[in-house]
C-alpha cells in the first residue's frame, strides 16, 4: 500500500481522485487545495508520493514540486494536470516530478503511476492515454 497526498483546487476531482486510490488499494493520507498548503501537509504526514496540479491559486504546482522533492527527497511527485506541452513536462521533471500525465489519463494509468512513483521508476503520460515507464 502506497501512502499519497493529493494536491488539487477543484473539490471534485481531488475527491475523485482519493475514491480512485483508495478503492485501488493506496491510502491517501493528507489532502491540500494549493501548493503553499501542500508543503505543510507533506512535512506533517510525508507520504510516499504526491499527486499534484500544477495550475491553482495558492501557489505555483511547479514551484511546490520542487521543493517538495528538495526538502523531502523519499516523496516522489506526480503531476497530475490539464497541461500535456512538451514545455510544462520538461519543467516539471526539472523541478523533480517522478510523474507526469494528463487529467484525461484512464483511471488505471493514474494508480499505475503512482505505483512507479512509489517503486523509483518514472512515469510519462501522452497525449492518447497511452503511457510508458522508465527506470
Amino acid at each position: 500500500m502506497t501512502t499519497v497526498v493529493v494536491v488539487d483546487d477543484h473539490p471534485v476531482f481531488r475527491r475523485g481522485l482519493v475514491g480512485l486510490l483508495t478503492a485501488s488499494g493506496h491510502e491517501v493520507v493528507g489532502q491540500a487545495r494549493g501548493g503553499l498548503e501542500a508543503l505543510a501537509v507533506v512535512a506533517q504526514v510525508k507520504p510516499q508520493v504526491v499527486l499534484m496540479d500544477l495550475s491553482m491559486p495558492d501557489g505555483d504546482g511547479f514551484e511546490a514540486t520542487a521543493r517538495i522533492t528538495a526538502e523531502h527527497p523519499d516523496v516522489a511527485v506526480v503531476v497530475v494536470t490539464l497541461f500535456s506541452d512538451e514545455a510544462s513536462v520538461a519543467r516539471a521533471l526539472r523541478a523533480g516530478a517522478a510523474g507526469y500525465l494528463g487529467k484525461h489519463a484512464e483511471p488505471e494509468h493514474l494508480v499505475a503511476a503512482v505505483e512507479a512513483a512509489s517503486a523509483g521508476a518514472l512515469w510519462i503520460g501522452t497525449d492518447h492515454g497511452l503511457s510508458r515507464m522508465h527506470e
